[in-house]
């Protein structure tokens, strides 16, 4: 065993020598070869820029590039709509997740064999450590995108009646559709309010209304959104007045609230049982039976 520790002690620093060595060997980026032409002519904040030593821009595009070429490239359109139901976070891009995706399988393999090894003393626990720590630390990324992208779709979910409500005032006061959506975009706060203001963007770039409200109907899964939406492009492909639509799909959201609040209420019992049975149930039975199990026992002894 100390011989296979010591084997991967040399191996872990025959690679970080490796790693230094192309870190050094390798040409600047592109993106620093334009800033130093770039600082020839001008001296301003625009372009100066702090990048740090030579030797950590170049570490880091050597790691950047060594991630990329062992960065799997399937599941990439899977990968974009889970991050576009996430709200396509500016701390998350695709590259990046990508990137963290083999990252993440080595430190969790590292980290599963250390605790494996830790805890069992075993080789045979190291050994299926390690293709558990692969496997968590690969699927990791993915599963913080997922859980980001169906935390925001509950908030679009609780905050559409009331979005779907201001909306109603706006038309019914005489605003057309697009400045009742910039007005709810405006005045509210959340992912209701984002979405809003993304088609309201896309719009003014050029996009039809139509292929906006389909692009925020493909980057939701609440389905009470994409009736909505569906409804509104038949409206608008029709011409039919809004206005009655907004007001039934409000009613009904306000209805469908109700709902869900009364199914959450019916569910408390059933959530309490289990509980009630492992923590109060133990405690009144000892109180309650416990003197007459004390008092059997005297008599019988």
């Amino acid at each position: 065993m100390a011989g296979l520790v010591l084997g991967g002690a040399v191996a872990g620093i025959v690679t970080a020598c490796l790693l230094v060595a192309v870190a050094i060997l390798l040409p600047p980026p592109r993106h620093e070869r334009i800033l130093r032409a770039l600082a020839a002519f001008g001296s301003g904040p625009e372009i100066r820029r702090d990048t740090g030593s030579a030797f950590r821009r170049r570490l880091r595009s050597a790691v950047i590039a060594g991630l990329d070429r062992i960065a799997p490239t399937t599941g990439q359109e899977q990968l974009s709509r889970l991050l576009g139901h996430a709200g396509n976070p500016p701390a998350w891009p695709p590259a990046r997740v990508l990137r963290a995706r083999p990252l993440g399988a080595i430190v969790g393999a590292g980290v599963a064999a250390f605790f494996a090894y830790s805890w069992t003393k075993d080789t045979g626990a190291v050994l299926i450590g390690i293709p558990a720590g692969l496997a968590g630390g690969f699927l990791l990324p993915h599963l913080l995108v997922y859980n980001a992208g169906v935390k925001r779709q509950e908030k679009i979910l609780r905050s559409l009646p009331d979005v779907m409500d201001a909306m109603v005032i706006g038309v019914e006061a005489g605003l057309g559709l697009d400045a009742a959506m910039a007005q709810v975009a405006s005045a509210a706060r959340g992912p209701m309010a984002d979405e809003l203001n993304r088609v309201l963007q896309e719009m003014r770039l050029g996009v039809a209304r139509t292929e906006a409200l389909r692009s925020l109907s493909a980057r939701t899964t609440v389905r009470d959104l994409k009736r909505l939406m569906t409804a509104l492009i038949q409206a608008g492909e029709l011409g039919v007045p809004v206005a009655g639509i907004l007001r039934e799909h409000a009613a009904d959201q306000r209805v469908r609230r109700r709902q869900r609040a009364e199914e959450m209420a019916q569910k408390v019992p059933v959530k309490l049982l289990f509980p009630v049975l492992l923590c109060m149930f133990p405690a009144i039975f000892i109180v309650v039976v416990g003197p007459a199990i004390i008092t059997l026992a005297k008599s019988f002894g």
